[in-house]
């Protein structure tokens, strides 16, 4: 079970604490146990700091904290706060990675039966696709759909999605694409023919939750083929 420690301390001092950190950091390096740190300052309150630091474990924690670096640093932070820091210590019980839920709806409102449904639920009004298979980047909230229906116009189609990985505001999405040609597309017509194709999309994501920017890589030549429109 993932396991988190929130430190709160007061200190006028921030600036030596922060390279008291980046000492341990160094000093640690290759040891330390810590998966995600947050440091965070209050704001109605500028000497108050909070750090939430992520384990695997609470086991794997306290290895952390057994190392004389840890020991030693921790002495030299007490004496650069105001006053004495608490530390909480919280088993995880439910992690919502917020980003990830947000792209994987993309995917399943383009895929969905039926009308398109409201892609607000994902993208900013001025997002900005990149896909090195249009000659312009598609930009804003209209030009997305029509790019989205052109798709769903000729393919009856699903997504598989075989990866996620997020990283600071992006989100890297690894999916298999499976279709059946039902209609006109790219100025071929309907073959019936099932298909399927694979590709990544990283999207990028502001602070509300919408994503205000994409990029994409799939295997388009590798579909025209399977429809006949060029030479396997």
């Amino acid at each position: 079970m993932t396991f988190v420690q929130i430190i709160d301390c007061k200190t006028s001092r921030f600036d030596d604490m922060n390279r008291l950190m980046d000492k341990w950091v160094e000093q640690t390096q290759g040891k330390r146990t810590a998966t995600h740190s947050i440091l965070a300052k209050d704001r109605s309150d500028g000497s108050h700091f909070v750090e939430i630091v992520e384990f695997p474990s609470y086991d794997v924690a306290m290895k952390n904290s057994q190392l004389p670096e840890t020991d030693r640093i921790f002495k030299e932070m007490v004496a650069l706060c105001d006053e004495m820091p608490t530390f909480t210590d919280l088993d995880v019980v439910r992690d919502e990675q917020l980003y990830k839920a947000t792209a994987r709806r993309f995917f399943e409102l383009a895929g969905a039966p039926g009308e398109l449904g409201p892609l607000d639920e994902v993208f900013a009004e001025g997002f900005h696709d990149h896909d090195p298979t249009n000659p312009q980047d598609v930009i804003g909230m209209d030009a997305v759909r029509r790019e989205v229906e052109e798709w769903r116009s000729g393919f009856d189609f699903d997504f598989v999605i075989e990866d996620q990985i997020a990283e600071g505001d992006r989100v890297c999405t690894r999916w298999t694409w499976n279709a059946t040609h039902t209609g006109d597309f790219m100025g071929i017509e309907a073959t019936g023919k099932k298909v399927s194709m694979t590709g990544t999309v990283i999207h990028r994501f502001r602070e509300d939750g919408k994503a205000v920017e994409g990029w994409w890589q799939y295997d388009l030549l590798g579909l025209m083929g399977q429809l006949g429109a060029v030479e396997a």
